[in-house]
């Protein structure tokens, strides 16, 4: 199974080159959120946005996207043209393409139109295409819609695991012949409510002051994770089927796990993540050794970075190269696992992978991991791995192999 084409919408850029020499930089993108002010009880004021104004299609082709399904379509759109497919490409409409997608869920702001007709007996609020752009497959439906895709339609809703999965599932739905090309990603648009989720938890970096210092991962004064918004796509394809088309292949799909823990919402399991990992790599029939490089989920919330160093550090039984894109874009939530799939793929071809930003001092208590710091470092490699771990005890990963 390969991958063709990728696309991000991220607040470190939307092109390779850009995101790059940020990443270089070591720019952190978060920001003290002064419109979060307005509500009481609320701790953290940081987030990663982005700055994001949609191009201009025609109102009649996006009435029913939200912010969050915008997003999606923006890279599911830069996706195929970096695969070489237009969009009206007679392949997308004969039922052998489809789109697997993923969001924790759709837009926060048409329900809150729904809230006000229960609130105040009221349904003026409420259109023909209020529900559309809150549902959760929103991102899914209005890719496919848009595109005139009539092959499957596959949406996964599992918080931080929402487009990890979504690759994964593209990928198995492909390897079956039941489809030649799947659109597979992830989207999430900003919310306070987002963040307010993490807030009631004490799961919040609460850093307003300096903002540039957070999220930390791994690091022993963190105090918790960091909001942020974007979206993620790749093109998967067919190996024999992308050759025919002369398609340029970037990297092959070599492994996909994914289980659950069985045993609490919130809190993360040592264990059951390390079978995650464990069954991407029976599935790519590699072993630990092959793998050069960890892109970890690196949350910077103490339960978090602790199980999941661990949990890496029993199946590596080595220091591994680790890093986390996060303290860099903030924790976008049912994007993170394509955006930084995505992004670790294009290190993986640069030889070249991004330092954890902010991990000054390693807490004790995590695993013995190669965590990468100061300027980054050149790794060439052939095989990488990419980890997601999401509320109700989800377990994502997926192993990548580097084609040129």
């Amino acid at each position: 199974m390969v991958i063709t084409g990728g696309a991000v919408v991220s607040a470190l850029g939307n092109e390779w080159l850009d995101i790059l020499k940020s990443l270089r930089a070591g720019k952190n993108c978060v920001r003290y959120m002064k419109d979060w002010e307005k509500y009481t009880g609320m701790n953290t004021m940081l987030a990663a946005p982005i700055d994001f104004t949609p191009p201009g299609y025609p109102r009649k082709k996006i009435r029913s996207l939200g912010k969050v399904a915008q997003l999606a379509l923006v890279s599911a759109e830069k996706a195929l043209a970096d695969a070489g497919i237009n969009p009206d490409d007679p392949q997308l409409k004969n039922g052998r393409a489809g789109v697997a997608y993923g969001s924790s869920m759709g837009s926060i702001e048409p329900l809150l139109d729904f809230y006000s007709m229960l609130v105040l007996g009221d349904v003026k609020k409420i259109s023909a295409t209020t529900y559309i752009k809150a549902m959760p497959q929103t991102c899914a439906a209005n890719i496919g819609v848009f595109f005139g895709i009539t092959g499957r339609i596959i949406t996964a809703n599992t918080a931080c695991t929402s487009s990890s999965q979504a690759i994964g599932f593209a990928y198995e739905t492909i390897a079956r012949g039941a489809q030649d090309i799947m659109l597979a990603g992830g989207a999430e648009e900003m919310s306070p409510a987002n963040a307010a989720v993490f807030d009631t938890l004490f799961a919040a970096s609460c850093k307003n002051d300096t903002p540039e210092k957070t999220p930390a991962a791994y690091d022993k004064n963190r105090d918790g994770l960091v909001v942020g918004e974007g979206s993620g796509t790749l093109i998967l394809e067919e190996y024999e089927y992308a050759k025919k088309r002369g398609a340029n292949i970037i990297a092959e799909i070599a492994g996909f796990g994914t289980n659950a823990d069985g045993s609490h919402i919130t809190q993360p399991n040592r264990y059951t993540m390390g079978i995650a990992m464990k069954l991407a790599l029976e599935d790519s029939r590699l072993d630990p050794a092959s793998i050069g490089y960890v892109n970890t989920h690196g949350t910077a919330t103490e339960t978090g970075d602790v199980a999941e160093s661990w949990a890496t550090a029993d199946i590596f039984q080595r220091p591994v190269p680790a890093s986390t894109l996060k303290s860099y874009l903030g924790h976008t939530l049912g994007a993170c696992g394509t955006i930084e799939a995505w992004l670790s793929i294009k290190m993986m071809k640069e030889k070249w992978f991004c330092p954890n930003l902010n991990l000054d001092e390693l807490d004790p208590r995590c695993g013995p991991l190669d965590y990468i710091t100061g300027n980054g470092r050149e790794i060439d490699t052939e095989y990488i791995m990419s980890n997601n771990f999401a509320f109700g005890g989800i377990n994502s990963s997926l192993i990548f192999r580097n084609m040129q």
